[in-house]
């Protein structure tokens, strides 16, 4: 993989997200780590000065695993694998890295870089850095079909916003 500056990126996050789907991962040799499949998130810039910082914003489930990890590191990371890794990442979105190895499961490998894991073979991944977390909460929603559509056991996300510090490019 190669470096490049985010400025660089030529992406539709609506479909690199959306469609393509993404994994984050966090964690590190040494203590452990997790990846979990994320399909909702958010890529811009916030903050900062003039043009603001590049930014990654991530919603994690409090009963996800992976989220320990993403709550006690300084980084976290996103691997955008392609898509022909659907089959890939649906397991790893529905199956806990808890009770398994689910990366191994899957034939994938973890990359350890900048203290923190990524995805193997992954077409780009983003290095974060935790700037901001906060739990969704059910009285801030104005549209309230989203609660009852998205949230029906009231197990809001909370959110993660992270600056992007480095980005590597198959």
């Amino acid at each position: 993989m190669r470096e490049i500056s985010y400025k660089e990126l030529q992406l539709n996050p609506m479909t690199m997200i959306g469609d393509t789907w993404l994994l984050i991962t966090a964690g590190n040799e040494e203590r452990g780590y997790n990846t979990m499949t994320a399909s909702w998130g958010h890529l811009g810039s916030i903050w900062g000065h003039s043009s603001g910082l590049p930014s990654v914003v991530v919603y994690i489930r409090p009963q996800r695993y992976t989220k320990q990890f993403v709550d006690s590191e300084e980084y976290f990371t996103v691997s955008v694998m392609g898509e022909n890794y659907k089959k890939q990442l649906a397991y790893l979105g529905s199956h806990s890295g808890k009770d398994e190895d689910k990366i191994a499961s899957v034939g994938f490998k973890p990359m350890f870089l900048d203290g923190t894991a990524a995805i193997e073979g992954a077409e780009m991944v983003l290095v974060c850095r935790k700037l901001y977390s906060a739990p969704i909460k059910e009285e801030y929603f104005i549209d309230k079909s989203i609660v009852e559509e998205h949230y029906p056991e009231k197990d809001f996300h909370d959110m993660y916003v992270g600056e992007i510090v480095k980005v590597l490019v198959r």
